[in-house]
């Protein structure tokens, strides 16, 4: 069992506490990312998603995971858990200090994560007190300006990694 913890960073200009929308835990929403087998090292050649309100049953009858797949080149059985309660907003001061926020923790069995892919579903406050919903980073950066506080806003620079956690 080898779990990752996806992390997140970003340049926000005059915006604070990215996350999915409903929260780091929000059962909606969805991750996307490329995985690569553990046993021949293929690549997906599409993203894969999961999602907490989606799970299907174990193979042996141990409870839920959140997806279950066979690489197409082995064959190799794999599946994803995903964990909840680890997940923190990224702050405009981590941001600043190009320090990663952890986002979600996953259990891949069989597989390992390659690449996460950012989509729609995200959520960020302005320092000027306006909160901005639905935000879709797929396109890799957003802007809007705040008539509240009288600034612009900015998400740009999108960067996500997993780390490997005991």
């Amino acid at each position: 069992m080898v779990n990752y913890l996806l992390m997140i960073t970003a340049d926000l200009e005059n915006l604070t506490n990215l996350q999915p929308q409903g929260g780091c835990d929000d059962p909606s929403f969805t991750y996307y990312f490329k995985m690569k087998c553990g046993n021949c090292g293929e690549l997906t050649q599409k993203e894969t998603c999961v999602s907490l309100n989606e799970t299907v049953p174990a193979a042996k009858g141990k409870g839920n995971i959140h997806l279950a797949q066979k690489c197409k080149f082995c064959s190799r059985d794999g599946t994803v858990t995903m964990m909840t309660g680890r997940g923190r907003p990224l702050t405009q001061a981590q941001a600043e200090s190009g320090t990663y926020a952890p986002l979600m923790l996953f259990d891949f069995r069989g597989f390992e994560p390659e690449e996460f892919l950012f989509g729609s579903g995200w959520k960020a406050e302005s320092t000027g007190g306006t909160n901005f919903t639905d935000i879709d980073l797929s396109g890799g950066d957003f802007a809007e300006y705040d008539e509240e506080g009288q600034c612009p806003v900015m998400i740009s620079n999108l960067r996500a990694m997993f780390k490997v956690v005991k």
